[in-house]
């Protein structure tokens, strides 16, 4: 009996594309995109190892924006995840946060605090 035979997959695998806008920190000159740029090349982790992009992954930058292009096997949470600890790094995460745009799905943006409407909300009670 002769055992079956693998049968090649002629579909490509589906990519997906990763947006971070950094454009309000990066006028403001709070932060800098090529470090975040760089610190995402040495921290994504393919196949267990930290900086080992290789083919999978692919970081482009252009006019405040990042985008990160990967196969299918990629986590949007991740990359959230990542944008946070960079922040935390660069001691500007007590200004910023990284909020998914209700537009898009694929977008993350880094927006400043509303300290006006914490404030007011405190004076009033």
């Amino acid at each position: 009996m002769a055992r079956g035979v693998a049968v090649k997959s002629s579909a490509k695998k589906k990519g997906v594309a990763f947006v971070i806008d950094c454009s309000k920190p990066v006028d403001d000159k709070i932060m800098e995109i090529a470090t975040l740029e760089k610190f995402l090349q040495e921290r994504i982790k393919v196949g267990g190892k930290p900086g080992a992009l290789g083919d999978a992954v692919s970081i482009t930058t252009s006019k405040g924006k990042i985008t990160v292009t990967a196969d299918s096997n990629f986590s949007k949470r991740y990359l959230k995840y990542l944008t946070k600890k960079y922040l935390k790094k660069y001691n500007v995460r007590d200004w910023l946060r990284v909020i998914a745009s209700n537009k898009d799905r694929n977008l993350y943006e880094l927006r400043y605090f509303n300290i006006e409407d914490d404030a007011a909300g405190e004076e009033e009670d």
